[in-house]
């Protein structure tokens, strides 16, 4: 099982889009029992709020269904139980590293590390913007996706 942490601010934008997104992309690869995929929050601004409405109208115009989902706080444990802690920009990163302590070492990336063009993700929270952040949501999973496959999936 691997297990993969996605991780914003206050987990109603980027990381619930990511989640799902992700979710959507190893479910068409039939890699469905594989992987234990979630997200959370840096800060607890939006605890228990359900995605950022943006965010839910951009995954519905894709067929993607994030009912029941609710912003939660990521914590210690959280580090210690995922493979992959995968934050949205540089200041994700630094409070993920702050919060899991030597649990985060050697598995907390920045989500377009896994594309061509390593860069943060901005928050639509502030930019409005939902399809660009989708874009490189998309653009970003997918690296990942590989990326787990070429490096997991095949040692097995």
């Amino acid at each position: 099982m691997i297990r993969v942490l996605f991780i914003c601010h206050g987990n109603i934008c980027r990381s619930p889009m990511a989640e799902f997104v992700f979710r959507d992309l190893v479910q068409k690869r039939g890699l469905d029992d594989g992987f234990e995929i979630e997200s959370r929050a840096t800060f607890a601004d939006e605890l228990g709020s359900q995605p950022h409405e943006g965010t839910r109208k951009k995954l519905a115009e894709l067929g993607i269904d994030c009912s029941g989902k609710r912003a939660e706080l990521f914590n210690k444990q959280d580090a210690a139980r995922f493979d992959y802690l995968i934050g949205m920009d540089a200041a994700n990163l630094s409070r993920i590293r702050q919060i899991g302590k030597e649990s985060a070492q050697g598995k907390t990336y920045k989500l377009m590390e896994f594309t061509a063009r390593v860069r943060d993700i901005a928050d639509p929270w502030y930019t409005h913007d939902f399809d660009t952040t989708y874009y490189d949501v998309y653009e970003g999973c997918q690296g990942l996706l590989e990326y787990i496959i070429h490096h997991n999936l095949k040692k097995e």
